[in-house]
């Protein structure tokens, strides 16, 4: 098994076996197969007699089809089938979004009506034998539509806002003390908006799922991020019993919060898979992907706050409004992060939800902190301007081992040492403090820093270990590699916990037919497999030292308390459910180095240091490898990423990679990634808390304070164009 490993295919449903290595320090477990082109992802499987689907989608934002002529498609060569709602209307039954205890990533019903809902919105589905005749035949098709005027995005006049706490039960939007009174008291008062604009993920591996079924037993093929939500989610659509469906998602080629659950598309190729008696594969295109799949929605802020005359803050009020859909009350609140991250007495908090005919939003890499300590940390370093203060220091007067307003106290807090490391390895103590004073050449040299914050989560899992009496391993759950490197992590676990070479163990993922696991989102992965895992080694070799034998538990953060069984039997049934018990985060901190041209205003990041404390890490080179994909997507966030959405036509309009920029290799500057030691026990037993998406939250912040050093202006609506400063 060392030397010639066998890689799962994912059709066969085989495990992933490990390289031979001598301590597994320096392997990737899932390399071998992803760079030799032998690992299978969903797109990738061919079955027998596979024919091929392409979708159509509605030219307007909102409004009718009046009529839809399909006669000239179903002639062209190849078309088997062609799906609308005339012959599809009331066969797919409604489900829930999955923030909404369902398990979809839309409530919207695909070909339930002729109502058109947002431009994007699929009208048909065309199968053929070909692919190419699949999409030749959706521009054959005829559509007559009456369009209604619409609200494309959230500053339109007509883009009506309402407080979160008004449309989502239990949620309370975060006050303490008098905020008003505060302000009073205040030597300085700072009060700015920021805005973030829509973006989207644009993973390389497009949305696709093949749908085979025998008898009345379905089987799908399609990348997702939790296989027990599209399982579920497709079975309540179609109305069968979910016993006869089965998923399998092997590999991931990204997601970063799309492919979030069920799908829009995956039940219309059921359909068409069923009428046919052939399997269905359904292509999505890069363009038909930024409305089939989430995106990180368009947020405004307004931060006041103030200070006395060293510092310390006094009051801080964040007020923000995010768009969603028309159907969807989606909302990724953040002011829980933004108003607990520094000590302050009076806090006013209020979160509100706009409503625009758009396909609805979804999470996104740090999702809230992405977007909430954008407006927080460029509100500081606007602050420690007006102080003449370090921003350093500023954070330090105001570091805190409580959440202020809950009163909470932190696990751990190691902010400042963040900083403090950081500080030193970037050279912070050389920096310019008067705006555009520094050069080099014809560039203006500036340099900004920020906080990073992400609240651990961990969520339920199932995981089933077995060893054979040969001193094999086999690990097994229903959870998902997404490229982070999940495979190699808990064949490493194994390894290490129940004493056995790594090359012997193997390590089965990504099918509903494993013991079921959670969602592969909000960084929790990690920290709840990592925890399964140990606790069902250590049950292995309690019970069956030395022998072959198999244990599968349940495993829920503190399993013996109601919520944790309560979010046990939610993933069993494909819900969605990861919370913490403690006040547990992560901590990080950015510094920047920008230089902007004098003559043509272009910025470049010239040097990103970014240090990070995040619990025990359980591979450092896999964890590097996040940070800095997360380091480099903080920049685009700041200077790159923006889906335009047209006033007129309510559609996205730059939905492929000539026109959505992100950068290249030669945009990135040097890059350092610091880990910060951070021993933590009671974030969970083995002390590990989420990485994935710390990297990310607050680059952009320190890319904006940077900007404003370098040159004096101040940007606060993202990204940070050249003609923003010309």
């Amino acid at each position: 098994m060392g030397s010639k490993p066998h890689m799962s295919v994912g059709a066969n449903g085989e495990p992933i076996s490990p390289p031979g290595s001598a301590d597994g320090s320096s392997i990737r477990v899932d390399g071998r197969c992803k760079v030799s082109g032998t690992a299978e992802f969903p797109g990738d499987v061919r079955p027998p007699g596979v024919c091929y689907g392409a979708l159509a989608t509605s030219a307007i934002a909102r409004g009718r089809m009046v009529g839809i002529d399909p006669s000239v498609a179903e002639a062209s060569p190849g078309v088997l089938l062609v799906l609308t709602h005339l012959n599809v209307e009331g066969e797919i039954a409604h489900v829930d979004h999955l923030m909404a205890g369902g398990w979809a990533n839309s409530s919207h019903r695909p070909l339930s009506s002729p109502d058109i809902h947002y431009a994007g919105q699929i009208v048909a589905l065309v199968v053929a034998e070909t692919a190419e005749q699949a999409r030749d035949a959706v521009h054959l098709l005829e559509i007559t539509y009456e369009p209604s005027s619409h609200v494309g995005r959230m500053d339109d006049p007509n883009a009506k806002s309402e407080r979160l706490a008004a449309l989502r039960p239990g949620y309370r939007d975060r006050r303490s003390g008098d905020a008003e009174a505060g302000f009073v008291r205040s030597t300085v008062v700072i009060e700015q908006r920021y805005s973030t604009p829509v973006q989207h993920q644009h993973p390389l591996e497009l949305p696709s799922t093949t749908c085979v079924w025998s008898g009345d037993h379905l089987t799908v093929f399609e990348p997702t991020r939790f296989v027990g939500a599209l399982k579920h989610g497709l079975a309540a659509q179609l109305g069968i019993v979910p016993e006869r469906v089965r998923v399998v998602s092997p590999f991931i080629g990204g997601h970063f919060g799309s492919k979030m659950a069920l799908s829009q598309h995956t039940a219309l190729a059921a359909v068409a898979a069923r009428r046919i008696g052939r399997a269905v594969q359904a292509g999505v295109s890069r363009a038909d992907a930024t409305t089939f799949a989430n995106h990180r929605t368009e947020t405004s802020h307004t931060v006041k706050l103030g200070a006395d005359r060293r510092g310390l803050l006094l009051a801080m009020a964040h007020s923000a409004t995010a768009a969603t859909s028309r159907f969807d009350t989606f909302a990724m609140e953040g002011t829980d992060v933004s108003t607990a991250l520094y000590a302050c007495p009076n806090v006013r908090a209020e979160e509100r939800v706009a409503r625009v005919d758009r396909n609805t939003p979804g999470p996104m890499r740090a999702p809230p902190e992405t977007t909430y300590l954008f407006a927080l940390e460029s509100a500081m370093d606007e602050l420690a301007h007006e102080l003449a203060v370090d921003p350093i220091e500023l954070r330090r007067l105001n570091d805190t081992q409580v959440d202020t307003v809950a009163g909470r106290p932190f696990t751990t807090r190691p902010l400042m040492r963040c900083f403090d490391e950081g500080a030193s390895a970037f050279g912070w103590n050389a920096r310019s403090v008067v705006p555009g004073e520094a050069r080099s050449g014809e560039w203006l040299i500036g340099h900004g820093c920020a906080a990073a914050a992400l609240p651990t989560k961990i969520g339920s899992a199932s995981i089933r270990v077995t060893r054979s009496p040969d001193g094999t391993v086999l690990v097994e759950t229903a959870h998902h590699e997404i490229g982070n490197g999940l495979y190699t992590i808990l064949a490493l676990t194994a390894s290490d916990r129940l004493g056995v070479p790594v090359d012997r163990v193997s390590v089965h993922l990504g099918d509903t037919t494993l013991p079921p696991s959670g969602i592969s989102g909000g960084s929790s992965t990690t920290a709840t497999l990592i925890n399964a895992l140990a606790q069902a080694c250590r049950q292995l070799n309690e019970s069956r030292a030395g022998e072959g034998g198999s244990v599968e538990i349940m495993f829920g953060d503190a399993a013996t308390s109601a919520k944790a069984r309560e979010d046990l039997e939610r993933g069993h049934i494909g819900l969605a459910s990861s919370s913490a018990e403690a006040l547990a985060w992560a901590f990080g901190a950015h510094f920047i180095e920008v230089g902007v041209h004098v003559a043509t205003a272009e910025i470049r990041v010239r040097r990103h240091v970014g240090a990070f404390a995040a619990g025990r890490i359980v591979n450092p080179v896999l964890a590097r490898s996040q940070l800095l994909g997360g380091m480099i997507w903080g920049q685009s966030s700041a200077l790159f990423e923006e889906t335009v959405v047209d006033k007129s036509s309510g559609s996205y309009v730059n939905r492929d990679f000539g026109e959505y920029l992100v950068p290249t290799a030669a945009d990135v500057g040097d890059m350092t990634v610091i880990i910060v030691p951070d021993q933590d026990p009671e974030v969970n037993a083995e002390g590990v808390k989420g990485l994935g998406e710390i990297g990310i939250a607050g680059v952009n912040a320190a890319v904006a304070n940077a900007v404003f050093n370098a040159t004096g202006r101040r940007i606060r609506n993202l990204p940070i164009r050249l003609d923003a400063l010309l």
